[in-house]
């Protein structure tokens, strides 16, 4: 590793929405500042999605900071080329100073020192450094992968653009989180026949009682509420988000419906031998889980829209289409069926191998309470759950970043007054809250 030749205040590593609105509220308090991006702006959205994905949140949730959403479309949702669109719009509306096409490969501290930011393009110091680049690193592939036949396409979910690139044949599609429902979707409604193995992913309605269910999780603050205050606590981090969608104007995924147009449906992947596949026998209890999460969520609507006396029509509740038999499949013989390509849709694990510092759970999840580390001047910004349900989103890294600018604004007047950086108080609250 080369010497590093030049030092920054603050270094962001990771230039997407939510680097892009840390080096925004730095900009703002005039803390001089660097952003480093692997790739180009926008990168995750246009080269990690597939053709037909788009946002399952309204646009009028797309806050970055200084920049909300004005287009005509307030409650429709973006679709793949809008949403880098607005990404590469909002770093053209403040020009940040981002440096693309540069990859951290390390991040080090001695006692005493600056941050070390060892790159591919030269090595830097950092008093402060923010790491913006997410949960969502290392795609989850199981190891009984390797055991599918040899002539079996296989590809995650990031590497998935459209059912016409596919070979023909049938698609098994693994796990139903947002990603594999909305990727069996995209093929059911190509006309290719899905296996889909359904995991325990719960649903929500896309609208209830005339608005979109987002609008009234909002109005009932659950955007707002700090995972310090949920019930699970950090648990929570854990959950699969609900699955929805905003395709052509949004709409309920109902997976029983598509069981009844001919979608094959098995329970949670356990096993694969070849090209024998074994399911757990718990199909039923999955897709149960998910309708009565939906319905719980209707119902708490419902309590709002009577303690509140809104004039909300009513609406009749869901009534399952499908349901499997006591004798449902529970085994695939993946060659029988003509499965050609099989798609995991069973999310991701972070990968922080490059932070060689002592700020991580033993599941290598970093320990921090509001992005705070007990490493002092190392923030993370973009976690799923940070603070609340929108950190990782469009919706609330804006309220992550401006506190994180806070912060270190604040540590930089401690120095400059001669007081050492309250680095006991702000370990505390890690021990509190990660």
């Amino acid at each position: 590793m080369t010497a590093p030749n030049e030092r920054w205040p603050v270094v962001v590593v990771g230039g997407g929405q939510a680097g892009l609105s840390m080096s925004w509220h730095l900009s703002r308090r005039g803390i001089d500042h660097l952003v480093l991006e692997r790739d180009r702006i926008g990168h995750e959205w246009r080269d990690a999605r597939w053709d037909s994905f788009c946002l399952v949140t309204p646009n009028w949730q797309c806050q970055l900071p200084g920049f909300p959403y004005t287009g005509g479309d307030p409650d429709g949702f973006m679709v793949k080329d809008e949403i880098i669109r607005y990404v590469e719009e909002y770093a053209a509306s403040f020009h940040p100073p981002v440096r693309t096409g540069v990859a951290v490969t390390a991040l080090v501290r001695e006692p005493g020192r600056p941050f070390a930011v060892h790159t591919d393009k030269g090595d830097l110091l950092a008093d402060q450094v923010v790491v913006a680049t997410g949960g969502y690193h290392e795609p989850i592939v199981p190891r009984f992968a390797e055991r599918l036949p040899a002539g079996i396409t296989q590809l995650h979910s990031s590497r998935y653009r459209n059912p016409h690139e596919l070979p023909a044949g049938d698609v098994l599609v693994v796990g139903t989180g947002q990603s594999g429902a909305q990727i069996a979707e995209d093929l059911h409604l190509a006309g290719r026949r899905v296996h889909l193995a359904v995991g325990r992913a719960p649903r929500v309605a896309r609208f209830y009682r005339g608005r979109d269910v987002v609008a009234w999780l909002s109005d009932l603050g659950y955007y707002d509420m700090p995972v310090t205050e949920h019930r699970l606590g950090v648990g929570v981090r854990e959950n699969t988000n609900h699955y929805v969608t905003g395709r052509d104007g949004g709409r309920d995924i109902d997976l029983r419906a598509f069981a009844a147009e001919g979608m094959r449906l098995y329970g949670r992947l356990e096993d694969a031998k070849g090209d024998q596949l074994q399911f757990a026998a718990d199909l039923a209890a999955n897709l149960d889980h998910a309708d009565e999460v939906s319905e719980s969520i209707k119902n708490t609507i419902d309590k709002y829209v009577a303690a509140e006396g809104f004039a909300a029509p009513e609406e009749p509740r869901y009534t399952p289409v499908w349901r499997p038999g006591p004798d449902h499949p529970r085994s695939l013989d993946l060659l029988a069926a003509g499965v050609s390509t099989v798609i995991w849709c069973i999310g991701y694990r972070p990968d922080y191998r490059w932070i060689e510092l002592p700020v991580f759970t033993g599941r290598g999840y970093p320990t921090h309470y509001r992005g705070i580390t007990g490493e002092p001047g190392l923030y993370f910004l973009g976690l799923p759950w940070q603070h609340t349900w929108g950190s990782g989103r469009f919706s609330g890294v804006a309220r992550d970043a401006e506190h994180l600018g806070g912060v270190i604004a604040g540590q930089f007047a401690a120095r400059l007054d001669g007081a050492a950086p309250r680095s006991d108080r702000l370990i505390n609250a890690v021990a509190l809250g990660s």
